[in-house]
């Protein structure tokens, strides 16, 4: 083993005791700004464009201290650069982007996938409220990862469909080839038990060209049902507001509007966000929660810098899972820090600002070959 990857395997670990802790319902084994602190080093010595954003903000790796001292990587960095510390070639598994945003797709390769799927299923398990031990039916309504190898939320939907689903709830896809397979859907739903809650996985796009599909149709899901949402919310011929989409899935499916719990997540990271609606009966709607080993900082969209409670800025995200590429990215989405978490407020219009436009020239800074 290279000392380069004893040193990725070992910051891996110690990323993964924090999801663990979790899991048991124990203290962190170290601090946030500890394991940041040494993710940022790893990243500069292995990673050339965080090297390069370094030197040109003037920081010294090895005087990185908190997670807040280090810079950090805007999201369109993905799609012109190579953003992670390790050889093609060792890459496990390479998430893309959907979007085609600067003519490329964003890319997240990875090395250690089981990171991810440990950050994933631990905070997915307790935000939709499901026991360690328990299975439930499981029905996805997203391309199955057969057919979408390459997708982030294809591969969380097949892990939370394997770990906490029910036998054959792989089998239980209802996008297949692109197509939204409503009657294989209903007779699903039809078939559940009545007494054993149901869970159903869904990006909103899918959902909402549902809806149009059922018209005035009900689909009963059992009682104690919930409904993942995730993903914008434009449709086939529509564009509804999150609050309309929940309360009209909320109609379609026969169970409350407390039991649509939203999520947040994207490719460049290995961690999620959820609305606590269903575990907290005082929870907001449009309010996500952290996990304890990722932070959503709102920040000045200009200077990069913290802003204060409830004003808006741009998403600043520090997330510990990602070990081999940037444990801290900035995005265009706007978010508000509140009580509980913070809120999604929907993406920067126009071009990216000018504090992600600086970065990402400063990461490409005397690069060669990027897209």
């Amino acid at each position: 083993m290279t000392p380069a990857l004893a040193r990725s395997s070992a910051l891996h670990q110690r990323a993964r005791a924090m999801v663990h802790a979790f899991e048991r319902g124990q203290a962190p084994p170290e601090s946030f700004d500890s394991l940041a602190a040494d993710l940022a080093r790893y990243q500069a010595d292995h990673v050339p464009g965080y090297a390069r954003l370094c030197k040109a903000r003037g920081v010294d790796p090895l005087s990185i201290a908190t997670a807040a001292d280090a810079p950090a990587v805007p999201t369109d960095a993905f799609k012109v650069a190579r953003v992670f510390a390790f050889d093609d070639r060792e890459a496990r598994v390479t998430f893309r982007t959907s979007g085609t945003t600067l003519g490329a797709r964003g890319v997240h390769a990875m090395r250690d996938l089981d990171t991810y799927d440990a950050a994933a299923l631990a905070f997915a398990r307790v935000m939709l409220g499901v026991r360690n031990t328990e299975r439930l039916p499981i029905l996805t309504l997203g391309p199955p990862e057969s057919e979408a190898a390459d997708s982030s939320l294809a591969h969380m939907c097949a892990l939370l469909s394997r770990e906490i689903g029910i036998p054959k709830t792989a089998e239980a896809q209802f996008v297949r080839a692109g197509a939204l397979q409503v009657s294989a859907l209903a007779a699903r739903v039809r078939g559940l038990e009545p007494d054993t809650p149901a869970l159903l996985l869904a990006t909103s796009f899918a959902l909402v060209h549902l809806l149009d599909a059922l018209g005035a149709e009900r689909l009963h899901l059992p009682r104690g049902s919930r409904v993942m949402q995730t993903g914008g919310f434009k449709g086939r011929s529509r564009e509804v507001s999150a609050p309309e989409l929940r309360r009209e899935v909320a109609r379609a499916f026969s169970i409350s509007e407390r039991s649509v719990v939203s999520e947040y997540g994207m490719t460049e990271l290995s961690s999620q966000f959820w609305e606590k609606t269903w575990i907290d009966s005082r929870a907001p709607h449009g309010v996500y929660a952290e996990p304890p080993w990722a932070r959503v900082v709102a920040v000045d969209p200009e200077t990069l810098d913290p802003v204060a409670d409830g004003q808006i800025g741009v998403a600043r995200i520090e997330d510990l899972a990602n070990v081999d590429s940037a444990f801290a990215i900035v995005t265009l989405d706007r978010v508000r820090r509140v009580s509980g978490g913070f809120e999604l407020l929907g993406r920067m219009p126009g071009a990216p600002p000018r504090g992600c436009s600086i970065a990402l020239d400063e990461i490409l800074s005397e690069s060669e070959g990027c897209p």
